[in-house]
């Protein structure tokens, strides 16, 4: 069981978690700094949720020059300077949409496990939160590539780029998952293990999720080497309206 300490460290941890998607969120809604493409004014703050300060860093450096805004004010600035599909920030961008869909896909998972009490064993503790988790976390997952490939098309709302979301972000909602899930049974295993309903739960999911952006983050680079995944546009480059999948 949890210590004293460690709540105490969840609870500061959670609100630094906290504090940080506020100031994205702020930026995004109050500044009117918002992203020209929608989902992402969604994804930013879900990164905040459980990488706190790093994404904001990331955010301030190179998330808020995405916004149509500061692509109005700086056009000209920032025009003719290519992006590498492969580059750090095009895979943390492809990184951060699939992990802010399994976030809110395992969110859910787990406290539907601790509102219904639904167990399988003893010894399968775990079991409930994996079998609800996956299928959760890659649907929201698929759901946030959808409205990403969707309005690079100009098919937003047609279902045709659902199969396109559906190949090339299956892969890295499973690499997501594999840390998120592997870190999970550490800790219940050897670990603290603090119930679903306590600061120190989310605070190990905070923990887990971070270590899924990290597994799936080279698989999100070789998806967008091999054309399976597309680049987001990023500032100073045109939409692509018709993303072709290899």
């Amino acid at each position: 069981m949890a210590s004293q300490w460690f709540e105490l460290v969840a609870w500061a941890a959670l609100a630094v978690g906290f504090a940080s998607a506020f100031v994205i969120v702020a930026d995004i809604a109050l500044l009117g700094n918002r992203q020209h493409m929608a989902i992402m004014n969604l994804v930013f703050p879900l990164t905040g949720l459980y990488m706190g300060p790093l994404a904001v860093w990331a955010y301030f450096t190179r998330g808020r020059r995405m916004s149509r805004k500061q692509m109005r004010m700086h056009a000209a600035r920032m025009a003719n300077v290519p992006e590498p599909r492969d580059s750090w920030w095009q895979v943390s961008l492809s990184d951060s949409h699939c992990g802010a869909g399994c976030a809110l896909g395992d969110v859910a998972g787990e406290w539907i496990v601790w509102a219904t009490g639904w167990m399988i064993a003893p010894t399968a503790a775990l079991g409930p939160e994996y079998i609800l988790d996956l299928p959760l976390a890659w649907t929201f997952g698929i759901l946030f590539q959808y409205f990403v490939i969707a309005p690079l098309r100009g098919e937003l709302g047609k279902l045709s780029p659902l199969g396109d979301a559906i190949k090339s972000d299956t892969l890295s909602v499973l690499s997501f998952e594999v840390g998120l899930f592997g870190w999970m049974a550490l800790d219940h295993y050897l670990l603290w293990d603090p119930p679903i309903d306590s600061a120190g739960h989310w605070f190990t999911m905070q923990i887990g999720m971070t270590l899924g952006f990290l597994t799936s983050w080279p698989v999100n680079r070789w998806l967008l080497r091999r054309g399976v995944k597309e680049p987001m546009p990023v500032a100073g480059e045109t939409p692509i309206r018709a993303a072709t999948f290899a």
